[in-house]
């Protein structure tokens, strides 16, 4: 697989990372250790060399990744995450510079490694100033405990603040075709400071994958269950994006997701999205959109065609949307 580099002097990583988040976490049941190991490890087999975790998917998320990458820690890279207090999503923000450390130093043993090559603030924290939450990473990493500091679904001030302390490597945040709101102002900033993008839930969250229509069900403890993107109503509004992504795709012998990923790796050389699955399959197909190349014409429709849809729904129920773009 190629690579790309994310900022001006961060890492150099596969074009396309894995999420680790739903092998544990979010979306109802995860899979077993042994199963997760071997997921991991057959992405790396396949070309994969970055994958993300956070503390806040649970001790076990981490815990496998750790156990999966062992045997070849030193050819992959690693995104982990800090600024949920407890590390319980739930439970609001802690980006305190004694927690940042205290979630390092936890995040290192149960990655069983010396370093953590990205470590992401996972949240703005409006309590501590950006400048007190660059400037603990920057100890970090004159440390060596952490090689790059990345941010996570921050806003422009809270990015420009932040950079101006640490060099901030990598912005990771959702965008995919049905979510394009980077494309106004963070976007053009990242370029302007030399800062990687890494878009969360490039598939949105399994939609575009053309596998969800307005019947499926979700698991109860499916996160996606209070997303109002995935009501029936919403879902069943937004099915002409996915029919549209469907045309391309068979134009293309491509499934719509290899489609969507193509589509966002063509954006901009420092973009890499970090698709996450627990089936094998999906994994193989996913790392299939690494070998499309969308041509301008093809760029050019697919853009032409989105200006005629409306996609329905919020991405975020209220009380999560308040916590992105601070």
């Amino acid at each position: 697989m190629q690579t790309r580099t994310l900022g001006r002097h961060g890492p150099v990583v596969s074009a396309l990372g894995f999420g680790c988040m739903g092998l544990s976490f979010g979306y109802g049941p995860g899979l077993e250790r042994a199963q997760g190991v071997a997921l991991i490890r057959e992405a790396f087999d396949r070309g994969v060399g970055f994958f993300d975790t956070a503390e806040a998917y649970g001790a076990l998320n981490e815990e496998m990744l750790g156990e999966a990458v062992a045997p070849f820690r030193d050819r992959v890279v690693i995104a982990t995450k800090f600024g949920f207090r407890d590390g319980d999503s739930r439970a609001g923000m802690d980006s305190r510079p004694e927690r940042i450390r205290e979630v390092a130093d936890a995040s290192l043993k149960r990655l069983r490694t010396d370093r953590i090559d990205l470590f992401y603030q996972h949240r703005v924290d409006p309590g501590v100033p950006m400048e007190d939450v660059a400037g603990t990473v920057k100890d970090l990493i004159a440390a060596g405990k952490v090689m790059h500091f990345g941010l996570s679904e921050a806003g422009a001030e809270s990015i420009r603040r932040a950079h101006a302390v640490q060099p901030v490597a990598a912005l990771q945040s959702e965008y995919s075709l049905w979510w394009r709101e980077p494309e106004k102002a963070i976007l053009p900033l990242c370029e302007e400071l030399g800062i990687g993008f890494v878009p969360f839930s490039p598939l949105g969250k399994g939609f575009l994958t053309g596998k969800i229509d307005e019947n499926t069900p979700f698991a109860k403890d499916d996160f996606r269950n209070v997303v109002p993107r995935f009501s029936p109503e919403a879902r069943k509004a937004n099915q002409a994006l996915v029919d549209l992504l469907g045309r391309i795709a068979g134009e293309r012998q491509a499934t719509p997701a290899q489609i969507a990923l193509a589509w966002l790796l063509a954006q901009k050389p420092w973009i890499v999205p970090i698709p996450g699955t627990t089936k094998s399959p999906r994994l193989r197909e996913n790392i299939g959109a690494t070998a499309i190349e969308l041509t301008a014409d093809d760029l050019r429709r697919i853009d032409a065609a989105l200006s005629h849809i409306q996609v329905q729904g919020e991405r975020y129920p209220a009380h999560l949307a308040a916590r992105a773009g601070r």
